[in-house]
């Protein structure tokens, strides 16, 4: 099944990849995502809300107080991988998402 795809301005294929996941063990809260993101994907939220085991969290931030990253709206991402470019640590993951099926 085919991926897709758009066109740049130039003319040239270009291959969307979606945020499929963020590792909140290793996020550091830095919001620089969340900035970047021209959508409504991401959301700060606090660290002892999480539900993650001791063995899920970066050896560095195992104490680590404070906010971090969440997705909020996966569906609301463009592709354009923006987040992972600032990313410091690394968080996020993104696929190619398949053609939907015609009607």
């Amino acid at each position: 099944m085919s991926s897709i795809t758009g066109l740049t301005r130039g003319g040239s294929a270009w291959t969307p990849a979606f945020v499929v996941s963020l590792d909140q063990g290793v996020c550091i809260g830095c919001g620089r995502c969340y900035k970047v993101c021209p959508r409504d994907v991401f959301e700060l939220i606090d660290r002892d809300d999480l539900d993650l085991d001791d063995d899920d969290l970066d050896d560095d931030f195992e104490e680590a107080p404070g906010m971090v990253m969440n997705l909020k709206n996966l569906m609301d991402c463009i592709g354009c991988e923006a987040c992972s470019r600032v990313c410091p640590k690394g968080c996020l993951s993104h696929e190619p998402m398949p053609m939907p099926l015609a009607a």
